[in-house]
């Protein structure tokens, strides 16, 4: 796998997961949290670039270097936010592939009309619970 340029937004639960792992694989990782405490949740294998600021004002996007993203993943709590910043990333800065997480089900189809790759915590949920009752059936 070649070196590709990630920038995260959101350093918790997720976010840290991801930039932890991305890193451990040799991606060069950037990772953006309003809460400078939350680098506090990346290990210490973790050797990318952290920056401490708001990923909706687009000078922190600018010193992400958000333009020579290969991906960016929009994983905040927020799904405003997360929709907000992914539109950015992808019309603004040109970020090939854009992803973001979306609490909100019913907010899926305004992502994909935008053109932004969604994941959806609560419909993969249902999702794998469905399988697992299906499959108990079998």
């Amino acid at each position: 796998m070649s070196q590709h340029y990630i920038v995260i937004t959101g350093c918790g639960r997720l976010g840290s997961m991801l930039a932890n792992r991305l890193s451990r694989d040799g991606e060069s990782v950037v990772i953006i949290d309003r809460d400078e405490s939350t680098f506090d949740n990346l290990t210490s294998e973790f050797s990318g670039f952290t920056i401490h600021g708001d990923a909706t004002e687009l000078e922190v996007l600018r010193q992400a270097k958000t333009e020579r993203a290969d991906y960016f993943l929009a994983v905040t709590s927020n799904d405003n936010v997360n929709l907000m910043i992914a539109q950015v990333a992808k019309l603004i800065f040109g970020v090939p592939l854009v992803l973001a997480r979306v609490f909100d089900p019913a907010r899926e189809d305004i992502y994909a009309q935008l053109g932004i790759n969604v994941v959806c915590p609560a419909r993969l949920s249902a999702d794998i619970f469905l399988q697992t009752l299906k499959a108990a059936e079998d």
